[in-house]
């Protein structure tokens, strides 16, 4: 514990500076981080949300301690972190090819915002804490995530003109753990008899070659073409 500052824990102009100068410092450490991988929410933008949480947070504890007002410490730190959910929103992005990106800084955005809140509240220890464990999780803990493998999802169109071909199909992805993540059926009829279509985007929990995949699904009874969309 940080025993040896003690006027910087209660209200004054001194620990108000070291406030904000240390929410600062810490969301500057975040932001860099962000910056050098060219993320949506960059250095200034750590800095400002680190600086604004922890002025939230002083202002309450100033409002209740200093001006002797009935008001509750926490109820302004609360909104902020409720704010931090619609400035996280804006660095997600869902890209053409169905996935995610910005969770990451989505978090750290509000996890920054929380360490301002400490440090306003004059719990450095745990705001500089949390600050350094975020570094570690963005910096570290980034190349564990990297050696995980990741399956890709991909789509399979399939041409077919017997009802029960979508039965095997599915009941075949089923066996070899493939999850299916959406389904699209089309048909029409003629004089000829049906015609149906389905698009199966599937993701795969393990090494499957495409090409047996699409050997197999061409094999079953009814199916006329499949082919990856």
């Amino acid at each position: 514990m940080l025993s040896f500052l003690p006027s910087a824990r209660t209200i004054t102009c001194f620990s108000a500076v070291a406030r904000i100068l240390t929410a600062c410092a810490c969301g500057a450490l975040i932001g860099l981080e962000r910056s050098s991988k060219n993320r949506p929410a960059g250095f200034r933008t750590h800095m400002l949300v680190c600086i604004g949480a922890a002025s939230a947070s002083l202002t309450g504890h100033y409002i209740y301690l200093n001006m002797g007002l009935p008001a509750d410490m926490t109820r302004i730190g609360a909104q902020v972190i409720t704010g931090l959910g619609f400035i996280g929103a804006g660095t997600i992005l869902v890209t053409k090819k169905g996935t995610v990106k910005g969770l990451t800084t989505a978090a750290g955005l509000w996890a920054a915002g929380v360490a301002g809140l400490a440090i306003g509240a004059g719990f450095y220890e745990g705001g500089i804490l949390a600050t350094i464990m975020i570094l570690l999780v963005e910096l570290l803990f980034s190349r564990v995530n990297k050696r995980i493998r990741h399956f890709t999802e991909y789509t399979v169109v399939v041409r077919y003109d017997q009802k029960r071909a979508l039965d095997q199909m599915m009941r075949y992805c089923k066996d070899l753990h493939i999850m299916i993540l959406a389904l699209q059926i089309s048909g029409a009829a003629d004089e000829e008899g049906s015609m149906y279509s389905a698009s199966l985007t599937l993701r795969p929990n393990s090494d499957i070659d495409r090409e047996v995949l699409l050997d197999r699904i061409r094999a079953f009874s009814g199916v006329i073409s499949a082919e990856v969309n």
